[in-house]
C-alpha cells in the first residue's frame, strides 16, 4: 500500500510532514491504532549516525507492546516498502534513523526554487493586527546606542511578524513633555545665545542634547555650592534655583503658557528633523507616531473615569492611586497631588488613542528590562479599564547594551551617539575593505555605497544575533570582521554566490526552473537542501519567541554549511552538466534564503564585495 507519489506530494509538503503522515499510517496498519501526528517525535538525525531524520520510538511502545528495537525495525521496514521518500533505514536502540532518497531532495529544492518568497507568509485581510511600539525617544537628547538596539529589535520584530502572516502597525511614542524637556529649554534660554541648527551647523537633536548636558553641569555646580554652605545633598537639590526654574517652566507649560509652548514647539521641531535623519540612515520607520503631549490628558481622563468606577482611589493629599495588592503588586501612583500625570498615566492615554485608531489584536512594547514592573502594572490597569488586549499585552523586554569601556550616561554627555556610531562603522568597513583589497576595482561611488551596506550590516547583525533578553557588549571591531559570526561574513558569502551566478550567465549557462530527478547528490548537498528547507520553521519560531536572534544565527549556520560545500566541490568547473546545474540552483536558493532572512533583520545584501 504505497501512500503517496513523491512527484505529487513533495511539492506541497515538507519531507518531515511526509514522514510524519507515513509513520502515522504505518502505526495504523501495523498495530491497528490511530495516533495523532503531533504525538510523533521526528527530529534531525544526529551527525554521528547515518540518516537524515530520526523517529523516536519509545512513545509508541504502549501501542506496539514490543521492544524498542523490534518496533523501530517493523516501522522502518514498512516505510522503506511504502514511502518513496525513504531510501533506507537503520535502528539504534529506540531510534529509527531514516535516509531520505536523493530524488526527494531534488523535488524539495524545486519547490523552494519556484517560491520567490519561500518561508514568508503574507498577511491577508483576515489576519490579526499586531501593533509594535519601539524607539520611544526623549526630545532632550539624540538617539544613542541603547536606542539603536531598541530600534533594530522593534523593526526586525515587525518584519518577522509580517512574515508570519500578521498585519503590523509600527508605532513610536515620543516623550516630548516633562521636566527633562524643560531642562534643555531653560539651558537654551540661559546660555544658547539664540543658537539654531542652521547657525551652528549641528543636527537639531545634537544641539538640544548639548543644552541638556549644560543644564546638568550647572545644576551640579549649584548643588555643590549649596552643600558647601552646610546643606545636605537632598536639601541642596530641593533648593537649587535652576531646578526650581525648570519646575516652574513645566508648570507654565502644563498651564498652556504660549511663550513656553512656542519655544517648546520650535526646539522639538529641531529634534524631530534630527531624529528623522537618524531613523532613515538606520533603515527603520513607523506607520504612526504618538506624542506624550497629546496623550497625557487622555490618560488623566481615563484615570478619573477609573476613579468614578472605584477602580482607583484618591488619597487625602488629592493624589490618585490604584491598589494592586490583590494582584500581588503594590499601590501605584497615577496622578500627583497637584493633578499632574506620571508615565503610567501617559501610557494609559496612549493605549486609549491607539485602541481608537486601530482594531488591535495584540500589542507589543519593545522596552528595556528595567521597565519590567512598569509593564506588569500597565497590563493590569489596561485590563481593569476595559481594553481587551490589556491582559495579553507583550512586553518585549530586552537587556542593556554597553561598550567594552562600560555603561553610558546621557546627563554627563558620555553616551555613544547613534550617528557617530554609524559613521564609525562605515569608516571601519571602508578601512577593512581597503586592507583586504575587496572594493579596489569598483568606482568610488559604488565602493562607498557598499561600505555603507557593510558597516550598517555589521552593526545590525552584531546586535540582533544576541538573545534580546540578555545584556550585551557591543564591540565595533569584532562586529566588522569578515570571518566568524558577523554581518560582513554573511554578506561576503552572498556576494560570492551572486558572482558565481553572474559568471554562469556570462558563459551561457541557463539555470533551469526545474531540476530533473536522477542526479546523485553528496551528503553535503543533501544537508544544505535540508538546511534551506528549515527556513520556514525558523521564521515561525522567531515569530513565536519574538526572537530576531533565531533568524540571525540560522543565516550564519547556513552560510557556514555553504562555505564548506563551496570549498570542497566545484560548481562552474564541474564537468557533469546535471551536477553543475543542481549546484547552481542550490547556490541560487542559498543566496535567496540568506537575502530573505537578513531582510527580516533589516540588513541589506550587496551584489558584489
Amino acid at each position: 500500500m504505497q501512500i503517496h507519489s513523491l512527484t505529487e506530494t513533495i511539492i506541497n509538503m515538507k519531507i518531515e510532514e511526509i514522514i510524519t503522515t507515513a509513520t502515522a499510517t504505518a502505526v495504523k496498519v501495523l498495530y491497528n491504532q490511530d495516533i495523532p501526528q503531533e504525538q510523533l517525535q521526528i527530529q534531525k538525525t544526529k551527525k554521528e549516525f547515518e540518516g537524515h531524520l530520526t523517529l523516536v520510538v519509545f512513545p509508541l511502545l504502549r501501542i506496539s507492546r514490543k521492544k524498542p528495537e523490534e518496533t523501530a525495525q517493523e516501522i522502518g521496514e514498512w516505510l522503506a516498502a511504502n514511502c518513496e521518500a525513504v531510501e533506507k533505514f537503520n535502528v539504534v536502540k529506540g531510534f529509527l534513523n531514516l535516509t531520505i532518497s536523493p530524488d526527494s531532495w531534488i523535488y524539495l529544492l524545486n519547490d523552494i526554487h519556484a517560491d520567490t518568497r519561500f518561508g514568508l507568509t503574507p498577511p491577508t485581510e483576515q489576519s490579526p493586527l499586531v501593533m509594535i511600539e519601539y524607539s520611544s525617544p526623549n526630545t532632550n537628547k539624540p538617539l544613542h546606542l541603547g536606542h539603536v538596539r531598541n530600534n533594530l529589535l522593534g523593526y526586525s520584530l515587525s518584519r518577522i511578524m509580517q512574515a508570519n502572516g500578521y498585519k503590523v502597525v509600527k508605532t513610536n511614542i515620543v516623550n516630548d513633555r516633562g521636566i527633562h524637556i524643560c531642562k534643555s529649554m531653560l539651558a537654551w534660554q540661559k546660555w544658547g545665545n539664540g543658537a539654531t541648527p542652521e547657525s551652528t551647523g549641528k543636527k537639531g537633536d545634537h544641539l538640544i542634547g548639548d543644552f541638556y548636558v549644560a543644564f546638568d553641569k550647572h545644576y551640579k555646580a549649584e548643588v555643590k555650592a549649596l552643600e558647601e554652605k552646610g546643606m545636605t545633598k537632598e536639601e541642596a537639590e530641593a533648593a537649587s534655583p535652576l531646578m526650581q526654574e525648570a519646575r516652574e517652566m513645566l508648570r507654565r507649560w502644563e498651564a498652556g503658557d504660549e511663550e513656553v509652548r512656542s519655544l517648546w514647539r520650535t526646539m522639538n521641531s529641531w529634534v524631530y528633523a534630527g531624529f528623522d535623519e537618524t531613523y532613515k540612515r538606520l533603515g527603520v520607520d513607523f506607520d504612526k507616531i504618538y506624542y506624550e503631549s497629546q496623550t497625557y490628558l487622555e490618560g488623566k481622563e481615563k484615570v478619573l473615569e477609573g476613579l468614578e468606577k472605584g477602580i482607583m482611589y484618591r488619597k487625602e493629599d488629592n493624589s490618585v492611586w490604584a491598589d494592586l495588592t490583590a494582584d500581588g503588586l503594590d499601590h501605584k501612583l497615577l496622578l500627583r497631588s497637584d493633578g499632574t500625570s506620571v508615565y503610567m498615566t501617559q501610557d494609559i492615554g496612549t493605549a486609549k488613542l491607539r485602541y481608537q485608531d486601530y482594531p488591535i489584536d495584540k500589542m507589543i512594547y519593545v522596552v528595556g528590562n528595567e521597565q519590567n514592573y512598569h509593564f506588569q502594572v500597565l497590563s493590569l490597569l489596561l485590563d481593569k479599564l476595559g481594553f481587551k488586549w490589556g491582559k495579553d499585552l507583550v512586553h518585549f523586554s530586552y537587556g542593556m547594551v554597553e561598550l567594552p569601556e562600560g555603561k553610558m550616561k546621557s546627563r554627563e554627555g558620555t553616551v555613544v551617539d547613534a550617528d557617530d556610531l554609524m559613521d564609525a562603522m562605515v569608516q571601519n568597513a571602508k578601512e577593512m575593505s581597503a586592507e583586504m583589497g575587496k572594493l579596489q576595482d569598483l568606482p568610488q561611488e559604488e565602493a562607498d555605497k557598499i561600505s555603507a551596506i557593510i558597516g550598517l550590516g555589521a552593526l545590525k547583525y552584531f546586535i540582533l544575533k544576541v538573545d534580546p533578553r540578555k545584556n550585551m557588549t557591543f564591540n565595533p571591531k569584532e562586529s566588522i570582521d569578515f570571518n566568524g559570526n558577523t554581518g560582513p561574513f554573511i554578506q561576503y558569502t552572498y556576494a560570492r554566490i551572486r558572482s558565481v551566478l553572474r559568471k554562469a550567465q556570462e558563459t551561457g549557462i541557463d539555470i533551469p526552473g526545474t531540476l530533473p530527478a536522477g542526479t546523485a547528490l553528496n551528503t553535503k548537498e543533501e544537508e544544505i537542501v535540508q538546511h534551506i528547507a528549515d527556513f520556514p520553521a525558523i521564521v515561525r519560531q522567531a515569530g513565536t519567541d519574538y526572537s530576531p536572534s533565531a533568524i540571525a544565527n540560522y543565516c550564519y549556520d547556513l552560510v557556514k554549511e555553504y562555505n564548506q560545500f563551496y570549498h570542497d566541490f566545484s560548481i562552474l568547473r564541474e564537468e557533469d552538466k546535471q551536477k553543475q546545474l543542481f549546484r547552481l540552483v542550490l547556490s541560487e536558493n542559498v543566496a535567496k534564503v540568506i537575502r530573505l532572512g537578513m531582510g527580516l533583520l533589516g540588513i541589506e545584501m550587496p551584489e558584489r564585495m
